[in-house]
């Protein structure tokens, strides 16, 4: 199989998906491929800044590559931090700040209902598909749990009683709205084997 470009410059997600892919596909960075850009994210739908992403390394390479954007989505609060979820607190994407930001939005809160939601735009031989995972659960009141990123210690996935950062890594992908969306580019890429 030939290699995929992942278009992302976050090393969590690189590690995350490859635990999930194992052996079966070639993924590649963007720094394994030479590329040193950090990738706009402008629009205001998680849908149109994962497209950005792979279309962007597409142009630059000519090869087939995917990106991903993945927001945190509060109903309490209308469905942020969404699209805003690396920088909610501020553009130095803080994961302890997007926390307390978070946590501080949600103290009158009584819903604590929330989901992940991950798009995956792939662009294979110069088309592009997308691909959905998600992820429902609760946010807690307050952090529990050391691994993971982001919002993983205060997200808790429906059926666990394990916050993410409380899991394994083997753990959280029985969860994971990104194993979800990436089970489905998978599936496309084995069915066109």
């Amino acid at each position: 199989m030939e290699a995929l470009i992942f278009a992302t410059n976050n090393q969590h997600k690189v590690d995350e998906i490859r635990m999930v892919l194992g052996e079966t596909f070639n993924i590649i960075t963007l720094k394994e491929a030479g590329i040193d850009i950090e990738i706009p994210e402008p629009h205001n739908t998680l849908e149109a800044n994962a497209k950005e992403k792979s279309s962007t390394i597409h142009k630059l390479t000519k090869k087939n590559c995917f990106g991903e954007d993945t927001g945190l989505e509060v109903d309490a609060l209308s469905g942020e931090p969404g699209v805003k979820s690396a920088r909610y607190a501020g553009n130095d994407r803080s994961f302890k700040a997007n926390i307390d930001k978070l946590l501080d939005n949600m103290k009158h809160s009584v819903s604590r209902n929330a989901r992940f939601r991950t798009i995956i735009s792939l662009i294979l031989n110069g088309e592009e598909k997308q691909f959905e995972g998600i992820c429902e659960g609760v946010i807690l009141k307050e952090r529990r749990g050391e691994n993971g990123f982001g919002y993983d210690p205060v997200f808790m996935p429906n059926g666990s009683a394990k916050t993410f950062a409380e899991m394994t890594t083997e753990e959280k992908t029985t969860f994971s709205h990104r194993q979800k969306a990436m089970s489905k580019l998978i599936n496309l890429l084995q069915a066109l084997k």
